[in-house]
């Protein structure tokens, strides 16, 4: 893929590819409503922008060309498996939180509205990238009992099912949607050093599924399991959007993807 514009990169953690982006010559911002790091060139609502940009008012979307380049990371708080643990609320989770049936139901049924409107914000945010003729990947986890793999706007063109293969902290399974656009396809392969290896363990399993609970913006998922390292972002860049072979890259389709 050719970028002879900018790349925009949009939501939590996009910062990290925005960083790599610019290494390699391409100019990249970053945008979301939350600026932790410090380091958010635009803290806008994406949200309110693609409900702007939907019902044809001016937004964000007007200012992005077709040279241009968006990477969305999409929030995953109401589609991922722990989401779905979370939703389900089953009894020793709603029995260590001390909720009786009319609570646990009250959970349920708030969970499902949440999803509802996140869902329909994804299939808003696809459907102006695709009638502008604009160029989008969303980014999203992956497996075969998350809500994208059920009920998402189209099949990913990629699944990255190891992350550590090119260097990430988890192995967390990733699917990426293409829009306007297509994957290269290289092996950058960089093992993750054993020190930078990060696992969710069972204890932590029901912390985690709790944070959609606790959120209290829209967009916010877990910043630990949100991490990107530097080099997967680069080696992603390299193998998938670019085409751009790196000296330890050896060329070709879909292996170990």
């Amino acid at each position: 893929m050719t970028i002879s514009g900018k790349v925009h990169c949009f939501f939590e953690q996009s910062g990290t590819f925005k960083n790599e982006f610019i290494k390699l010559g391409i100019p990249a911002e970053d945008y979301d409503i939350q600026n932790n790091f410090g380091e958010t060139d635009h803290t806008d609502d994406l949200f309110a922008e693609i409900l702007k940009a939907y019902d044809g008012e001016p937004s964000l979307f007007d200012t992005i060309s077709k040279d241009d380049l968006i990477l969305a990371f999409f929030p995953c708080i109401y589609f991922c498996t722990f989401a779905e643990l979370n939703a389900s609320c089953p009894d020793s989770l709603a029995e260590a939180r001390g909720w009786d049936i009319a609570t646990r139901r009250a959970h349920q049924l708030e969970f499902s509205r949440k999803r509802q409107e996140f869902y329909e914000l994804a299939l808003k945010m696809t459907a102006v990238v695709e009638i502008k003729g604009l160029r989008m990947i969303v980014e999203n986890p992956w497996s075969e009992q998350n809500y994208t793999y059920r009920f998402w706007f189209n099949k990913p063109a990629l699944i990255d099912r190891n992350r550590r293969l090119r260097g990430d902290y988890f192995m967390k399974p990733t699917a990426y949607w293409f829009i306007n656009c297509e994957p290269t396809h290289g092996q950058s392969f960089q093992p993750t050093p054993a020190s930078k290896v990060k696992r969710v363990l069972k204890h932590d399993q029901t912390k985690r599924a709790d944070s959609a609970r606790q959120a209290k913006k829209k967009g916010i998922c877990s910043e630990e399991r949100s991490l990107i390292s530097p080099d997967y972002a680069r080696n992603f860049i390299c193998d998938f959007i670019l085409g751009k072979p790196q000296k330890f890259t050896q060329l070709s389709i879909f292996d170990n993807i």
